[in-house]
């Protein structure tokens, strides 16, 4: 098992050896994903394990458990079992935790991608908070990955998503963001449709 301290990934010098800081980065996924969903209740994440085992790429996804009191973040790959801990990162740049309750009493939208969609999104620079929740907090399923928000919500992750392919200039990455804002677009005019 792995356990660690988030702090001690922050602030990282320019000179930090690439091995840490890619370890940074996969943590400060890992904590977005758990900070975005509800404490205190196990679930599988969008978030693939980045373990090789017999030079492979492992198969399975990430289950996170968060617990506010005390504040921790397990998680544990639900094929090969690399599992960890996460301390020590509230209030950090990656904890998404809603500040309040939101009191709406609107009906969350479901909507399914493939998983290169999902990980396309977790590439998006520009995104608030709100837009950044929904694309962390996402579930793999037998189906691919669901994003559950409200509608308008997603109308402004769609937003974020067409700005960010306006403004690339790497055709690779263009090609991507405009095959997540079509799946994205499709699932929602799907999801909007009546009788469904």
């Amino acid at each position: 098992m792995f356990v660690c301290d988030l702090r001690h990934f922050l602030d990282m010098a320019d000179d930090v050896p690439g091995p840490a800081r890619r370890m940074g980065e996969r943590l400060s996924l890992i904590v977005r994903a758990a900070t975005a969903g509800d404490a205190g209740i196990g679930w599988v994440s969008a978030l693939t394990c980045d373990r090789r085992p017999d030079h492979k790429s492992c198969p399975g996804h990430l289950a996170l458990f968060r617990s506010d009191i005390p504040a921790s973040i397990e998680w544990r790959c639900t094929a090969c079992g690399d599992d960890g801990v996460i301390s020590g990162w509230e209030r950090s740049p990656f904890d998404l935790r809603r500040r309040r309750e939101d009191p709406s009493s609107r009906d969350t939208l479901e909507v399914v991608v493939p998983a290169d969609v999902a990980a396309t999104l977790r590439t998006l620079l520009l995104l608030d908070t709100t837009a950044e929740r929904i694309v962390f907090q996402a579930r793999a399923s037998a189906e691919g990955i669901v994003l559950a928000a409200y509608e308008d919500d997603l109308d402004e992750l769609t937003g974020h998503l067409a700005a960010e392919f306006n403004h690339e200039h790497d055709r690779r990455r263009q090609e991507r963001l405009d095959r997540a804002l079509e799946v994205l677009n499709q699932q929602l005019e799907d999801a909007l449709r009546p009788g469904r």
